[in-house]
């Protein structure tokens, strides 16, 4: 359901007036189909523009801030100087462990081994989501959720690697597919496990509109 639209502009969506985009065009700078499937499920016009970055730690440096960084990083990158009318949205998400980071797993057997190592534990899912505005703003952010699994089976962790979903998510699962028959309780938000919190999202949109 949208308004009637007037002239050329084209009706808006409730899902663009809800999150604050007024008039202004939305860049997603990932190539994550999850974070382009969230938006999609809202309705929200979206163009995706994946931009390529180092997603190596600096030394010294706290994963809140690294996170917060290349999110910055990728927003910045996607930028372009002829538009001005478009906000960009870029975002890191990580899966850690005590203190050890869990990116995507490299083959069948990291995933197995990431998946064995968060079978029985609590670990956190950090997201840093960035907003870049015209002419070179970024407003930026840090979300965290606190996820626990079961102990897991042999056959969990071989369903989930043989499904071939653990593949291109951080910590070897996703929560909105088949890893969501293994987690046992969660704390925070959801959307920020799949890997876009969409209520800081709104947040961080409303400040870069309003500032």
């Amino acid at each position: 359901m949208t308004d009637s639209g007037t002239g050329n502009t084209p009706p808006r969506s409730w899902g663009e007036r809800f999150l604050g985009l007024e008039n202004r065009r939305l860049i997603l700078a990932s190539a994550s189909p999850r974070r382009a499937e969230l938006l999609r499920g809202l309705n929200i016009p979206h163009e995706v523009r994946p931009v390529s970055v180092s997603e190596v730690l600096k030394p010294g440096e706290s994963v809140e801030a690294a996170v917060v960084r290349l999110a910055e990083t990728k927003a910045r990158a996607a930028a372009r100087p002829e538009e001005d009318d478009v906000l960009i949205l870029g975002a890191d998400t990580v899966v850690v462990l005590g203190e050890r980071i869990l990116g995507k797993p490299e083959s069948s057997e990291h995933a197995r081994r990431m998946l064995q190592m968060l079978s029985g534990q609590e670990h956190r899912v950090l997201t840093g989501i960035a907003v870049h505005r015209s002419p070179g703003q970024v407003f930026s952010a840090v979300e965290q959720t606190r996820v626990r699994f079961p102990v897991l089976t042999g056959s969990d962790i071989g369903l989930l690697v043989d499904s071939g979903e653990a593949m291109d998510k951080a910590g070897g699962y996703g929560i909105q597919g088949l890893g969501s028959m293994v987690v046992e309780s969660l704390e925070g938000d959801y959307f920020n496990v799949v890997g876009l919190p969409l209520r800081r999202l709104r947040q961080l949109i409303n400040k870069a509109v309003n500032s």
